[in-house]
């Protein structure tokens, strides 16, 4: 049980200091893999929590799909670090106001009596949490769950939406106006005298 504890506080520390460099650093690359780092502690906090699937999955969708996206969207962006650095200080008092707030209601939370209960008993070795999560989540909770599928997909859609842009150099086909053509339209015939 010592060693448990001391491994989850070593992660915490590292999951609460790399997200406190995420925010912080100048460099959004930088940031980038600072946030891939609080996604590798946060899975292997799961891992601790006997909670295998969720922690897999969060490498396998959060760090290897995401984030290389986010990786690869901010290193072909050209980010402009003067303006970036100008709006921080503007923003500072708001931020750290609803930090505290966030801090405040945290605090709140962990001190009422639901967080008080006992650690469960342990599972059997042949127990498998994904099939208990399959069970909730398409039982128990599958509206909740067909509902953020619907958002999801809602958020997707809007943004195709907002980037799809009509460009007037951009050559494209329009198969209808291919259809109806006629061939004295298209073909020419030139008779040349040879050579």
């Amino acid at each position: 049980m010592l060693v448990q504890s001391a491994v989850f506080y070593f992660f915490a520390t590292v999951l609460v200091l790399s997200a406190l460099a995420m925010i912080t650093v100048r460099n959004p690359v930088h940031a980038v893999l600072f946030l891939v780092l609080a996604f590798f502690t946060s899975a292997a906090i799961w891992l601790l929590l006997e909670a295998e699937f969720l922690g897999i999955t969060l490498v396998l969708v959060y760090v290897g799909a995401v984030m290389v996206l986010f990786l690869f969207v901010v290193m072909m962006l050209d980010i402009n670090l003067a303006r970036m650095r100008a709006g921080f200080a503007r923003y500072l008092p708001v931020g750290l106001l609803v930090g505290a707030a966030m801090a405040a209601e945290m605090i709140v939370i962990l001190n009422t009596p639901a967080f008080d209960r006992p650690r469960p008993e342990p599972k059997a070795p042949d127990h498998s949490n994904t099939q208990e999560l399959g069970e909730l989540l398409f039982t128990e909770y599958v509206y909740p769950f067909e509902l953020a599928g619907v958002i999801l997909l809602v958020a997707i859609v809007a943004a195709i939406t907002l980037t799809l842009r009509r460009r007037e150099r951009a050559k494209s086909q329009r198969p209808s106006k291919q259809v109806r053509v006629d061939k004295k339209d298209r073909v020419r015939l030139v008779s040349m005298d040879s050579e």
